[in-house]
């Protein structure tokens, strides 16, 4: 029981110093910021036809900006 206890140990200790160096998980190659936008453009498109366009936006944007007394 104390060998698997001090295993343990040791494998925490490793992932902290991971995630406190700030790298994330291995998980491929990273995605350039422009590809990601262009991943989530359509879905944004879709989302104001959808949702009603850029009026109900500038809706919500007003009324927020009025709820912050501006």
């Amino acid at each position: 029981m104390a060998g698997t206890a001090a295993r343990a140990l040791i494998r925490t200790r490793g992932r902290g110093t991971r995630a406190a160096s700030g790298s994330r998980p291995s998980s491929g190659t990273r995605r350039h910021p422009l590809v990601a936008t262009a991943m989530v453009l359509p879905l944004a498109a879709l989302l104001v036809v959808v949702f009603g366009g850029w009026e109900a936006v500038v809706t919500q944007a007003s009324s927020v900006g009025v709820m912050l007394g501006r």
